[in-house]
């Protein structure tokens, strides 16, 4: 059976730990790719052309990134037939209804704000990785770019 990655694309150094921590307490770290800005993100996402068992399953996305924000990224995933149908979790600290709003509007499927308590931050990381890993299923587009 294929390993399952996850993308987690995340500038902040504390947040990437405190998430590769939770990761780590579910047994998925060794599975889970860093991007630390979106275009990082995108390069890897658009430009991929291997075997779709090598694509992420899932990506948790920040909104707040440097050089290309969530949003864009989000935008351009959705806006590309590779990656059109990849899964993406926004994981964001915005309490702000109008970042809700547009993840959603731009094709996000689920929208999970970070908890500052570790155990609950742990237990919503262990919960989106059951279901995008365990239940979910994609259809493979990733080498009709």
């Amino acid at each position: 059976m294929p390993k399952k990655v996850i993308l987690l694309v995340e500038d902040n150094p504390d947040d990437v730990e405190l998430a590769l921590l939770a990761l780590r307490a579910n047994g998925m770290e060794s599975e889970t790719m860093v991007a630390r800005d979106g275009q990082e993100a995108l390069d890897f996402l658009l430009a991929y052309r291997g075997p779709c068992e090598d694509m992420p399953e899932v990506v948790l996305l920040d909104l707040k990134l440097p050089l290309v924000d969530g949003f864009e990224v989000l935008r351009q995933l959705r806006a590309n037939q590779a990656t059109r149908y990849l899964p993406v979790v926004i994981l964001s600290s915005s309490r702000e209804e109008r970042d809700l709003i547009a993840s959603y509007e731009l094709g996000a499927n689920s929208y999970i704000q970070k908890s500052l308590d570790f155990s609950k931050f742990t237990a919503s990381v262990r919960q989106v990785s059951q279901y995008w890993l365990g239940l979910n299923e994609v259809p493979c587009t990733c080498q009709k770019a």
